[in-house]
């Protein structure tokens, strides 16, 4: 039986990336690396654990996303907005410090 590390965040979490200090919202998450082995190795210079959760983070005052291992990331407690033009696919809105994401049906 294999045994997967809990996730540290949830979707809708705010963070702040460890490193680059920059804001961001978790809108998915990986239990494992889930990318190409070359990405790893071009983006992943700090070689952050592949068996550990990864987060798909809405980048604050950018349009782009990025791809982010657990041990980068801690909670952001500023509760400000995250501007970011697909912030209203993903969620509800900020309520508590936290986003509400939209109802998934399959």
């Amino acid at each position: 039986m294999n045994t997967i590390n809990a996730a540290q965040f949830g979707i809708g979490d705010l963070v702040r990336h460890r490193l680059f200090d920059y804001r961001g919202v978790i809108f998915d998450i990986d239990p494992c690396y889930q990318l190409d082995p070359q990405w790893y190795e071009q983006m992943a210079l700090s070689r952050p654990p592949k068996n550990a959760p990864w987060y798909h983070v809405l980048v604050d005052d950018a349009s782009h996303t990025t791809y982010v291992a657990e041990r980068n990331l801690e909670q952001d407690h500023s509760s400000d907005a995250i501007r970011h033009p697909l912030v209203n696919q993903y969620f509800l809105g900020l309520e508590n410090g936290r986003y509400v994401p939209l109802a998934r049906h399959n």
